[in-house]
């Protein structure tokens, strides 16, 4: 009798497709976008700069209200921008941001980036943008100063500020950047801003991208009452 013929060899397994999205990367992507603020935008503000004064311990200086912010930033006339105070805003969002009609002289600069898990933020419904779904996470506010040495205008940061649970993943870098390359595209000489001198982090970050950290300059300010005593003297 003739030998059985062997069995058939087994099927493949098939494989689940694992195709992904195009520009969809694996892991939790977070997409940024850095623009103008607007007068909608300063509840958002206001609330931004009372958590940098808590983070800085200031909080026994911190007097700003809505309305005084609508009304020095945005007032009736306001100034063209980056010829006065000037608002940079920070958005993300889980999504992309859709490409928006911007007028000069600023076009809003977007970035990608992906972490390895996702960013918790318990305050995203407080910090809700207004008019899309994306979240507020941190702001620089900046405005024109002059160097006499250089004869050349350059841009002063009075404030820069990222929420907590975005800290330390590129965002700060980010609206730096976007002062510096504006002070850059308009020819200024240089941009300067202050660090407290116990915010070791931010002077290490300050030092690793080039900036020099002048220890010899001390901020000499009039204010307040003194300042109404000495302006009758």
């Amino acid at each position: 009798m003739a030998a059985a013929a062997p069995p058939p060899p087994p099927s493949p397994i098939p494989i689940p497709a694992t195709t992904l999205r195009e520009n969809h990367p694996i892991g939790h992507p977070l997409f940024a976008r850095i623009r103008l603020a607007t007068r909608s935008d300063v509840p958002n503000i206001h609330k931004l700069i009372h958590q940098m004064a808590v983070f800085e311990r200031l909080t026994h200086l911190f007097s700003a209200t809505e309305d005084s912010l609508s009304a020095t930033l945005f007032g009736t006339n306001p100034s063209p921008p980056f010829h006065s105070f000037t608002v940079f805003i920070l958005e993300v969002s889980t999504n992309p941001f859709l490409p928006t009609a911007a007028a000069a002289p600023f076009q809003p600069i977007t970035k990608s980036f992906n972490f390895d898990l996702p960013i918790a933020d318990p305050e995203s419904e407080l910090f809700r943008s207004a008019g899309n779904d994306a979240v507020v996470a941190g702001f620089v506010l900046f405005f024109p100063n002059y160097s006499t040495f250089l004869a050349k205008p350059g841009f002063y940061i009075e404030d820069l500020f990222v929420r907590e649970c975005y800290r330390r993943k590129g965002l700060g870098k980010m609206l730096l950047s976007a002062v510096a390359t504006q002070a850059a595209v308009m020819g200024y000489g240089r941009v300067e801003w202050v660090v407290l001198d116990w915010n070791v982090n931010a002077i290490k970050f300050y030092e690793e991208m080039g900036a020099q950290v002048l220890q010899e300059w001390r901020i000499c300010r009039l204010t307040g009452e003194a300042l109404q005593v000495y302006a009758h003297t």
